[in-house]
Parts: structure tokens; sequence; C-alpha cells
């Protein structure tokens, strides 16, 4: 066994870290994210934006992901309503806020206490989209037909009949009906 190998694979030396799952965001990522989306929606709340894409817009900001450095960040928004489909064209509403990312970094800097206020980019969210078709399929007749309960024919137990119960005494648990 090389000293490589003894040490733990030497990630910094060129060793593979392939054996290792792949880590999620730190706590320290998670605090400033959540802090962050926070203090996002606070200041879209104020409304001081001067793009007419963004005047009177109501903006809920889901999520914001943070770089290990914590100098980028993406924040996840969805338009206030978007249950009503149409009503907001997205695609404007992001470009809009990404045209605005330095305004968003300049107010961050004063609300976060960060070394460094990180970049921000913005997305949709297209969780809550996903969510719907998901829901829409799950009450689709087809659908709905697969997931009710099964008719199992041959050796399926009687209706009522769980798998720890016993025979009544004086039977020997067949339905025929003979003792």
């Amino acid at each position: 066994m090389t000293r490589q190998e003894k040490s733990g694979g030497g990630a910094r030396r060129g060793g593979k870290r392939e054996d290792r799952a792949p880590r999620g965001p730190s706590q320290r990522q998670l605090r400033v994210g959540e802090e962050m989306r926070h203090a996002l929606s606070r200041i879209i709340a104020r409304d001081e934006l001067s793009d007419p894409d963004l005047a009177h817009q109501a903006v809920t900001v889901t999520a914001v992901d943070v770089s290990p450095d914590l100098r980028n960040a993406i924040a996840y928004v969805v338009p206030f309503g978007v249950a009503v489909e149409g009503a907001v064209d997205t695609a404007t509403l992001v470009k809009a806020l990404n045209r605005a990312s330095a305004f968003f970094r300049g107010q961050l800097s004063r609300e976060v206490d960060l070394r460094m206020a990180p970049t921000i980019r913005f997305r949709l969210d297209e969780s809550f989209q996903q969510a719907n078709r998901i829901e829409a399929l799950l009450h689709d007749p087809v659908v709905a037909r697969d997931l009710g309960p099964r008719a199992e024919a041959g050796g399926a137990k009687a209706e009522g009949e769980e798998a720890g119960e016993t025979a009544p005494e004086g039977t020997n648990g067949d339905d025929d009906g003979a003792a």
C-alpha cells in the first residue's frame, strides 16, 4: 500500500475521489442561502425597481442556492399567482430580474452580513409546474385505473381477511362451508 492510499487518496496530489459520494450543500451554504432568500423577498417587496418589466410585479423567491465559496448564487423565482397559467410572461420576468442583478447585489450587501456580496442569477423555479403536471397525470382516468385496488385472482385472500388473522374456531379457513 502506498503512502497516498494510506492517507485517504490525496485528492490534492492528483488522487481520485471516485469512492466518495457527491456532497450536498454545507450548513453554511444553506444558512446563507436562506438569509439571502428572505433579503431578496424584502427587496422585491419594497418595489424600488425602475424597470417597467419589474414595476409592481409580485415575485416569490422560492430558494437560493449558494456556491461553496459564497461568491455566486442562483435565486429561484416564480411569479406570484403562478397557478393561473399564462397570467405572467415568465421569460420576460426572469430576463428583467437578471438585468437588475447588480441592483440586487448592492441591496444584498447592505442587508446580509457577508464579506463579499455574491453575484446573483435568477432562474424560473419549475418545480411547481412539474408538481402540477404530476398531479394532472395522477388524476388521469387511465392512470387512476391502474392505481386503484387490484382484484387478484387465484389464491387471493378474502376481502377483510388480513395477513395475521386466523380462521374462527371450528373451521379450517376454507370458504366452501364444509367443516
